[in-house]
């Protein structure tokens, strides 16, 4: 969700955890869903084998080698009967959310803004709240299969909160971007400072090998992000751009809000592909990845592919929240898909790729039959939803090693159970993660080559005493939320537009719609 703040955001793409450096790993017995570069499509390998060294695929073979023949010091792991996919990515999350768990089950886009935003949910955390609703909502992506995320941290109201959602990250696993806000106690150009410092730290702890191997194994990368109801051919994007440029090659940015035409409700404020570009943003060698593009018009989609730039699509979050996506499937082929606010549901990729086919395949359809007419054909493969859910998303931040298997790429990597219920008497490897699979299904996840997550159970040290500080935090902050009055949504929100009324299900006969109360 977007922030009605300036925001810029220092986003670092991976960080990728484990206790000790990987060795040579042979993954054997398996169907590999590959990757082949040469036609772009998925590659299905049955019986096939991985040889993973250090943090890379370093062999894809078509034959599981046998034994003896691979070196002594090698880790087998036996694949037999199971399925073989990249890791998942998410490119659009807010991980200091955590804690508010459940609590927005029936919320609204304007409700959001004025109860669980950054703009207002300051007063609810400490510095160490940030830090263990970062790093305990990382676990539940790790466990889900998550291995790349994109985090819009919009929680740097201070340098204190700032530092704890970066440690939180970097302390565990899977990813961090670090937020700033244009508020009164602390400027822009004083965040900036830290967002150089930051990322200098991470470039820094790259260097002492032997502090990462002790503790974590990361890929790094720091990067900015614009969002939030200032335009950005304002003044204040002045300040943002030189520090970006600074941090070099690989940036990414997230432009946030919603991309839309400028006669539709979701518009905001004109930050469109058109003004990225014309702040010279767009048509550089940093990634960039635009939150949502809920109806972003045919002009911008132009744009976007133009100078190979991304959205992230979310499509629990655009339905939950009401911003919805009517024209998002238009531009699939720079789509990406993130999770966004994850208290408010799940945070696993596979959901949102399962929610983008079907409705994109209702959609689709809708258009075939409103004219009388019988389908011929099914306009979303589920191929395309695998592709989505793992290769766009390493595309969306400039990294084609990324959400594939391919050789040298990075061995992020998930083990599926394939004799699981859910799972038994498959044929098709792709349909069987996309369609058939949940996340119980998920033996392993390994990220950089180390395993995260083994015989469907985290790898985490300290774990108990985490989830126990969450739950402190959680307990106190939801309850602070509970004492807290519901803001009446009327009158006229962002932008001018007027609250409406929305009408409700009735699924109760007589009396009553069965609609009930919060919950909580």
């Amino acid at each position: 969700m977007c922030n009605s703040k300036f925001t810029l955001i220092a986003v670092i793409v991976l960080i990728h955890v484990a206790a000790v450096l990987a060795k040579t790993k042979l993954l054997t017995g398996g169907t590999i869903i590959a990757y082949d570069e040469g036609i772009q499509l998925p590659k299905v390998i049955r019986g096939g084998a991985l040889i993973v060294k250090d943090d890379r695929i370093d062999q894809i073979l078509d034959i599981a080698p046998l034994n003896g023949t691979f070196p002594v010091d090698t880790e087998v792991i036996d694949c037999t009967n199971k399925i073989i996919t990249p890791g998942f990515i998410d490119t659009h999350r807010h991980g200091w959310q955590t804690v508010f768990k459940t609590m927005g089950s029936n919320t609204t886009l304007g409700d959001y803004f004025v109860r669980y935003s950054a703009s207002v949910a300051q007063p609810l955390f400490t510095p160490e709240d940030v830090y263990i609703s970062q790093k305990v909502g990382i676990f539940e992506a790790l466990n889900a299969g998550t291995t790349t995320i994109l985090d819009h941290a919009h929680h740097t109201w201070t340098r204190e909160h700032a530092a704890a959602g970066y440690n939180g990250s970097i302390d565990i696993i899977s990813l961090y971007k670090n937020n700033y806000s244009n508020g009164a106690s602390w400027m822009l150009g004083k965040q900036a400072i830290l967002l150089r410092s930051l990322c200098h730290m991470t470039i820094s702890l790259q260097t002492h090998t032997e502090r990462i191997r002790k503790t974590f194994k990361q890929s790094l990368r720091c990067a900015s992000d614009l969002i939030g109801l200032i335009s950005v051919t304002e003044k204040p994007i002045s300040k943002c751009l030189p520090v970006t440029t600074s941090l070099g090659h690989g940036t990414v940015y997230a432009q946030n809000p919603h991309l839309s035409t400028a006669t539709d409700v979701r518009e905001t404020v004109g930050n469109a592909p058109e003004d990225l570009h014309n702040a010279g943003i767009l048509n550089t060698s940093i990634a960039v990845v635009l939150a949502h593009g809920s109806a972003i018009s045919a002009h911008s989609a132009a744009l976007l592919r133009a100078t190979n730039q991304h959205i992230s699509i979310t499509p629990e979050s655009e339905m939950h929240y009401g911003h919805l996506h009517p024209t998002s499937h238009l531009i699939a082929d720079q789509g990406s898909l993130g999770i966004d606010t994850h208290f408010t549901f799940s945070t696993d990729i596979l959901t949102q790729a399962r929610l983008w086919l079907q409705s994109t395949r209702y959609r689709m359809y809708s258009n075939t039959v409103d004219r009388w007419q019988i389908p011929n054909s099914n306009p979303f493969s589920v191929a395309q939803a695998f592709l989505l859910a793992t290769r766009n998303g390493g595309l969306a931040l400039g990294r084609k090693d990324l959400g594939v298997i391919t050789k040298n790429a990075k061995a992020d990597l998930l083990v599926w159970d394939g004799t699981s219920p859910s799972l038994l008497g498959w044929a098709d490897p792709i349909a069987a993660v996309i369609l058939h699979a949940s996340i119980g299904d998920i033996d392993h996840v390994l990220v950089d080559g180390n395993f995260v997550k083994r015989d469907k159970k985290l790898i985490i040290k300290g774990y108990d005493d985490d989830v126990s500080n969450f739950l402190d935090a959680a307990k106190r902050i939801q309850q602070k939320l509970r004492d807290t009055p519901l803001v009446p949504q009327v009158g006229k929100w962002l932008g001018g537009f007027p609250f409406g009324e929305q009408y409700q299900i009735d699924v109760q006969s007589g009396n009553g719609t069965g609609y009930g109360p919060s919950y909580i």
